[in-house]
């Protein structure tokens, strides 16, 4: 293997490789598709610089002024003046990220534009504290090592296990998962394996909140792949990296870039209404300004954005492939705060904090400590940038009150911000991410569709891969451009996932043997 290949592996010998299928390294000259990729978030990107690099003509419809969906951002002005950078909030570049690091690597090959937190720690309202530090990153090490560090899940949680019911844990397969712990909650789950009531902030804020969503609400099946991903079957570990400016700056403007010196067109400020087949083949692509036709079109949208495209297309697909679309939901409301404050925070503070049992306050970041931008700003001002999440918000609740209530616990977890003055704020209030609620797995869309000229991609879909948010996102871009690229006999991108099983032979062999006593 070369190095070039293992570091877009990262440290994980156990890593899985998914070939593409085989073909021509690129097309032709005068052979080249027209291609549509519709939604310039991460899995169109991934989907339009896997079909640029093959030589397909790309155009990119992105109904915003600029590239990254959900990780993109605007330029705004504060009240001392200042130009800033407003984004929706903290995101975690994890290493098991192989694919969506792969496609960073196209425009910064080391991944320098990525600083790594030195640590991740979770704090709880009753006072105790967690720490990813100093845990071990192979399994079964990590959980090992967690449970002697941890402060709230010692050994006799462990010993009040149950044991049987905690089995499938250590050998999640994937899609095996789904067919059997869809139909669970991800709160009756960890009921039924009797996890600890004091550590249940360290399954929903690590895991089940990351999906913005109400562990009552989602799939078991989630959660459990989820523990899989980033604890129990990946050694790369639960540190991850940040972007060391905003999104814009650092990550998508030079991705961009790189789709226009492939020949790329890219369209922003473009909203495309309908598709359409095309009369002899092919699709029409309506937007707000006329129609375009293309060989082939990828649909990179959001639940929302997806469910809308297809509705106003009634010649797409077939009628259960469009109940399916049509019954995606969104999951609750979120909220980020970013208040630029006109006295740092203590020096001690994390760059990143997740917090639990104080209200709806999920988690606070501190920019300064990662984000060049917010260094500068701090710098200049002897101040700090503090951001604020507030995930699953009721969909009634008051805006207002709840941005003052995160400020309140704010200056809770952090005394010395009682005295701060606010020069501004910009508040981040979004409902668009997707929702995966109990049962619902079987009926979720795919890459492909009826359609050999249309693929889907996104972190809503369905996906037979140990992936999950902008992994899924990533992974799903680059196989919507292998399938198309396939067709026209092009091979696609190689990817990488974590295993696609338990990692211990001995505890597959335990997790079976259960599974077995049970269905007796």
């Amino acid at each position: 293997m070369s190095t070039r290949e293992a570091a877009r592996r990262g440290r994980d010998r156990k890593a899985e490789v998914l070939m593409p299928a085989p073909g021509r390294d690129r097309f032709a000259p005068g052979d080249a598709p027209s291609v549509a990729v519709v939604g310039g978030g991460i899995a169109g990107l991934a989907a339009a610089t896997g079909l640029a690099e093959r030589g397909a003509r790309v155009t990119l419809y992105e109904r915003e002024e600029s590239l990254g969906g959900r990780l993109a951002g605007h330029p705004t002005r504060l009240a001392d003046g200042s130009e800033v950078t407003m984004s929706r909030g903290f995101h975690a570049f994890f290493r098991q990220y192989y694919n969506l690091r792969g496609l960073l690597r196209r425009t910064d090959p080391a991944l320098t534009r990525l600083t790594p937190l030195p640590d991740y720690p979770l704090r709880h309202s009753g006072g105790l504290t967690d720490s990813f530090a100093r845990v071990p990153r192979t399994p079964p090490l990590s959980a090992l090592g967690f449970v002697a560090l941890s402060p709230t899940f010692g050994r006799r949680d462990l010993a009040a296990l149950d044991a049987r019911a905690a089995l499938p844990l250590l050998d999640v397969r994937v899609p095996d998962v789904y067919a059997r712990f869809d139909q669970v909650s991800a709160t009756d789950f960890l009921e039924r394996i009797r996890f600890p009531e004091a550590a249940h902030h360290l399954a929903f804020e690590v895991f089940s909140r990351s999906f913005f969503a109400d562990p009552s609400e989602l799939s078991a099946a989630e959660l459990m792949l989820m523990f899989h991903i980033y604890f129990l079957g990946s050694s790369e570990g639960l540190l991850f990296d940040v972007p060391d400016e905003p999104f814009p700056q650092a990550l998508w403007e030079p991705l961009g870039d790189y789709l226009r010196r492939l020949g790329a067109t890219i369209r922003t400020g473009t909203s495309v209404l309908a598709v359409e087949p095309g009369g002899t083949g092919g699709a029409e692509v309506r937007t707000g300004t006329g129609t375009d036709r293309h060989d082939a079109v990828v649909l990179a949208l959001d639940t929302g954005g997806l469910r809308r495209v297809v509705a106003a297309s009634p010649g797409l697909g077939t009628p259960p492939w469009r109940d399916g679309i049509a019954a995606l939901r969104a999951a609750p409301p979120f909220l980020v705060s970013r208040l630029w404050l006109d006295r740092p925070v203590r020096a001690d503070r994390p760059g990143f904090l997740g917090t639990s049992g104080y209200g709806g306050l999920d988690n606070i970041s501190v920019l300064e400590r990662y984000e060049g931008e917010a260094a500068r700003w701090a710098a200049k001002n002897t101040g700090s940038v503090v951001e604020l999440h507030a995930y699953a918000v009721g969909p009634g609740a008051d805006r207002e009150s709840v941005q003052d209530a995160l400020l309140g616990q704010l200056r809770r977890i952090y005394p010395e911000t009682r005295e701060a003055r606010v020069v501004d704020a910009r508040h981040e209030w979004r409902s668009d991410c997707p929702l995966f609620p109990v049962g619902t797995h079987h009926r979720r869309p795919t890459v492909r569709t009826p359609h050999s000229w249309l693929t889907l991609a996104g972190d809503g879909l369905r996906c037979d891969l140990p992936v999950a948010l902008m992994e899924r996102a990533a992974t799903t871009g680059f196989l919507a451009s292998n399938e198309l690229l396939a067709g026209w006999g092009v091979r696609g991108q190689v990817l990488w996932t974590v295993p696609r099983a338990g990692r211990s032979p001995l505890l597959r062999a335990l997790a079976a043997l259960a599974e077995r006593r049970v269905r007796r």
